[in-house]
């Protein structure tokens, strides 16, 4: 496609400022369910949407959620079709195209020929198109509540886990501001309820707003923070793509929607927050003031351990009338976070391949928690280079430095099938000859099969096809049959009596494969 053509693209997508809007696409398009009966926000809300999630079924919305006035809606982003309708897009391969786009803002060089120009400036003039509005007549602020009337067991916080400490904001945008530029940040962090008035907030410390609050701290100020929730999911996937440091999310937020993202400024803080949030929490962390955090069910299938976190004491919330609260819950795989971390995986491509360009496709399976596993094809032309490519990869993008594996094939291994990758593992490796380690590099702190807490190794396997003096023997000839064959036993294919047979691409997710398989028992059972 060309830049002309994903410009026009671009614009005409749809405004993606509101949730409720993708609610009532949700529900237009068959995939929203509503649940009028009472629900308990405490381990039955998730345990419901675990099951409905498992199946590929719809979001849901429940209306009746017990101890509190508000509506929870969940799993909107529970399949990667939703996901890609949350992005103003139809088809997961547009994802690359956006992909393409932002890495030209990754690491930005002279364009080369007039093609190259006409790319730069389509970009660059999307970013213009881009830059937020401010809303004086907010949505958000249509209830004020301060003093006495701060009250966060109004919320419909979720405990998704029978360990679990406390309940959780799970998908609000966490915003802070570095207090020398005056640059925001916008992250996803879980907020854990301490009190009636206050949370504290897990991130790790390499993220954008420790960073500021080690500033403010070196600067002798409170940090203010703002967490709004039930923002569109357009927004989640901003705060959540690997972005430059000197532009902010909502920039990039306003170039996947096409036009710039409505801002407004807080009640009591000096930051701006979208202004069709339902929620917006407005508070200050006063540095050294901490708090117990955790135990929580993480990511990684296990409960973390308890963490001094950061205190957010809140003195103001503002709301739409009859708020909906967003939500979700980590865990193994699949969750929402998963489907997030699917389509970023089609985003990150095109910034991957600029970064390292003999890398032809690379893949993050879901069931890998997709980060700790990486396949990773390249278009491999010396010895050495997949060790390289590995090194590379680990080095590209902040996002991978939690990578444990990396499996690198060649270019006509299919990265997301998982039987062509495991062929390639059987057939064309020596562990002796052909694994590599690196040890006692930092790690997710998460990931208790390290020996050390944030320190740990990381395994590259070689599993492409060895050329020079990587190998001491001729291997044998790869079995493959003539083009002319196939072509004509295509051709022949209907004639056979085997269309029905049909030739789609494998789910790329095991889990999918799984499912699908028992899914097909049930059916034969009951015939």
């Amino acid at each position: 496609m060309s830049a002309r053509d994903l410009s026009s693209l671009l614009r005409k997508r749809p405004p993606a400022r509101d949730m409720r809007d993708f609610l009532d696409l949700l529900e237009q398009r068959g995939q929203l369910r509503r649940i009028s009966a009472p629900v308990n926000p405490d381990l039955e809300l998730a345990a419901i949407t675990d099951r409905v999630l498992g199946m590929g079924g719809p979001a849901l919305l429940f209306e009746n959620v017990i101890g509190s006035t508000m509506p929870v809606a969940i799993n909107l982003l529970g399949t990667m079709e939703r996901v890609v309708w949350s992005m103003g897009l139809e088809d997961a391969d547009q994802l690359e195209e956006l992909g393409s786009r932002l890495a030209i803002l990754q690491q930005p060089r002279p364009p080369k020929g007039l093609q190259e120009t006409r790319q730069f400036a389509g970009v660059f003039w999307d970013l213009i198109k881009a830059r937020p509005d401010l809303d004086l007549t907010p949505p958000c602020h249509q209830q004020v509540l301060r003093g006495d009337a701060v009250n966060l067991d109004a919320l419909p916080l979720i405990r998704p886990w029978p360990g679990d400490a406390s309940g959780v904001v799970t998908l609000g945008l966490v915003i802070t501001k570095d207090p020398e530029t005056g640059v925001p940040n916008v992250g996803v962090y879980r907020l854990q309820r301490q009190s009636a008035t206050t949370m504290t907030v897990h991130w790790l410390s390499v993220r954008g707003g420790a960073r500021h609050l080690r500033k403010a701290a070196a600067m002798g100020r409170k940090l203010e923070i703002a967490i709004a929730i039930g923002v569109h999911p357009l927004l989640v996937m901003a705060a959540a793509t690997p972005i430059p440091v000197q532009l902010s999310e909502w920039l990039f937020a306003g170039l996947y929607a096409g036009e710039g993202v409505r801002l407004t400024k807080c009640k009591t803080l000096d930051l701006q927050v979208p202004s069709h949030s339902e929620v917006v929490l407005e508070g200050t962390i006063t540095p050294g003031e901490e708090s117990a955090d955790g135990p929580f069910g993480d990511h990684m299938g296990f409960y973390g351990g308890v963490e001094t976190s950061p205190l957010i004491r809140f003195q103001c919330i503002t709301q739409r009338r009859e708020p909906i609260f967003l939500t979700t819950f980590s865990g193994r795989p699949p969750k929402e976070e998963a489907m997030l971390a699917i389509a970023l995986n089609r985003i990150y491509t095109p910034i991957l391949r600029q970064q390292v360009p003999e890398i032809v496709d690379f893949f993050l399976p879901m069931e890998a928690l997709s980060y700790k596993l990486a396949v990773i094809a390249i278009d491999k032309s010396y010895p050495g280079q997949a060790k390289r490519a590995a090194m590379a990869f680990w080095s590209a993008l902040p996002q991978f430095t939690y990578t444990k594996f990396v499996v690198v094939v060649d270019a006509s291994i299919s990265v997301r099938d998982p039987r062509q990758v495991v062929w390639a593992i059987s057939a064309q490796v020596d562990p002796q000859r052909d694994l590599f380690v690196l040890e006692n590099t930092p790690f997710d702190s998460l990931d208790f099969a390290s020996e050390h807490v944030g320190l740990g190794g990381r395994l590259a396997i070689d599993a492409t096809t060895k050329i020079g003096p990587e190998k001491h023997h001729e291997w044998g000839e790869p079995l493959s049959r003539d083009s002319e064959l196939e072509a004509k036993i295509d051709a022949r294919w209907q004639e056979l009596g085997l269309a029905d047979l049909g030739s789609e691409e494998p789910d790329p997710s095991l889990f999918g494969y799984v499912m699908e398989s028992l899914r097909r028992q049930v059916i034969s059972e009951k015939n």
